[in-house]
């Protein structure tokens, strides 16, 4: 072998050298990513995955042994009643089946109860005839004037049983119209157009408009109120359903549409005069109704748990947290441990418990970055609206009555995603705030809409 070629090798294998060097590095970097990246993998995979927002989480499964059943209450531990018999049917032998003798006198073995519905009965067209007759001595001829009011609404053919009916599975049960028109075609044989459907809930809101204005004059006139509101398309085109209801033996449903969320529109509903205790979410647009306020728990609670959720990795939020809860476990503690507080009591309690809100409030309230501002401002801006109930009698600490009043509209707009009219709009809701008023206060409300429309329109003289 030459020099040449010997030098040529040297130098040849210096480059591999060197080249292996560089790959060598870069191996060692690629490993160290792999590493890394199959640690967070690993991390990933043991990691729960979040439930898309639509989709609610599965709850925790308690991890303590389960509690003995609650006994139930004495006045629960019956069988079930009887009902009323509408008839009877006798079951009795005449002859022995052993030996044919005639038997003779009778006692009661036992009885079954059966409940069944009565066999689907049609219809009932009847044909009013309006007859005249000839006066000889007038000399004209006479006819009686038909009066129909109670039986059916205006000029239509269709009685109110069957309006009340149409209005109660529609509003009620939330029925399509193509589902009620099945309905009475299926069982009374009655072949209604679904444009007849319509109008004839039109014609039954008109009829029952002045008890909805009275549910509004009550809304105004109340001591306390629940409000909240959700949204309505009407025609494609957003607006929001609002919903003001009240509790007791005279409780009140009374829903209204609006295009606009501002605080205007809960004014016009409740009124100038409006001077009661209103009990509603922290929705800004409450901040303006004149009278006395009580602000929901359950939501603020709700938001402390979530912000307590997400910010695990500050462990100063974790105590605030549960001061907070702390306040409004204390206030149901006192007012359970005393029945029949005295007015200086509750004041004395409310003080206590404002004063620590406060406190609270102010510990992050300027804290702009700290996850706790944000609620912590809330507690400062509606302090005097956390504890009323402590002051008033009966008062409720949280807007569950409003949430639960609204939600068969919520149900109501997902299934038919809203109405097509203001007429529809108005009709829809003027309805749901009379049969949701009658379920309300343990009233039928089918019995009641029947009821209603039954009574004879006044009209104005000739």
């Amino acid at each position: 072998m030459s020099p040449e070629e010997a030098q040529a090798l040297v130098t040849e294998n210096e480059a591999l050298r060197a080249e292996v060097a560089v790959l060598r590095q870069q191996f060692a970097a690629v490993t160290g990513q792999l590493q890394t990246a199959l640690a967070r993998i690993a991390e990933l995979e043991a990691r729960k995955p979040e439930p898309p927002a639509f989709v609610k989480p599965n709850r925790p499964q308690p991890s303590d042994p389960k509690q003995p059943r609650k006994k139930r209450a004495v006045e629960h531990n019956k069988s079930r009643k009887r009902a009323q018999p509408t008839r009877i049917e006798r079951h009795v032998l005449a002859h022995c089946p052993d030996c044919g003798y005639r038997l003779r006198g009778e006692s009661l073995a036992y009885s079954r109860e059966v409940i069944e519905l009565p066999a689907p009965q049609p219809v009932d067209v009847i044909e009013h005839q309006v007859i005249k007759r000839w006066c000889p001595h007038c000399e004209a001829w006479h006819s009686p004037k038909l009066q129909l009011s109670g039986q059916v609404i205006g000029q239509g053919r269709i009685g109110v049983r069957i309006a009340s009916l149409v209005s109660y599975l529609r509003t009620t049960l939330r029925l399509p119209f193509r589902g009620i028109q099945s309905y009475l075609a299926t069982l009374h044989n009655l072949q209604l157009s679904v444009g007849e459907l319509v109008e004839l809930t039109h014609d039954v809101r008109q009829q029952l408009q002045p008890q909805a204005d009275a549910l509004k004059v009550a809304i105004q006139t109340s001591t306390v109120t629940h409000g909240d509101e959700t949204s309505w398309r009407e025609n494609g085109q957003n607006g929001y359903a609002w919903a003001f209801v009240t509790a007791g033996p005279q409780a009140v449903r009374y829903f209204e549409f609006a295009r606009s969320r501002s605080h205007l529109v809960p004014q016009r509903i409740l009124g100038g005069k409006w001077r009661g205790w209103l009990v509603t979410d922290f929705y800004a647009a409450y901040n303006l109704i004149p009278g006395r306020h009580q602000r929901c728990w359950v939501h603020l609670l709700r938001d402390l748990h979530d912000l307590n959720q997400a910010q695990e990795a500050h462990p100063e939020v974790t105590p605030w947290v549960l001061d907070v809860r702390k306040l409004y476990d204390e206030a149901h503690t006192w007012l359970a441990a005393h029945p029949a507080p005295t007015l200086a009591e509750r004041c004395t309690e409310y003080t206590d418990l404002f004063t620590r809100a406060c406190g609270l409030g102010e510990q992050y309230a300027r804290t702009y970055d700290h996850p706790c501002c944000t609620l912590a401002k809330r507690l400062l801006s509606y302090q005097d609206e956390l504890f009323q109930f402590v002051l008033v009698p009966g008062l409720p600490a949280d807007n569950n009555l409003a949430e639960r009043s609204i939600r068969p509209l919520v149900i109501m707009r997902k299934i038919s995603g809203g109405s097509r009219s203001a007429e529809g709009t108005k009709t829809r809701l003027t309805l749901a705030s009379l049969l949701h008023t009658w379920a309300a206060r343990n009233l039928n409300p089918f019995i009641e809409c029947l009821t209603a429309l039954q009574q004879p329109v006044a009209t104005a003289p000739p």
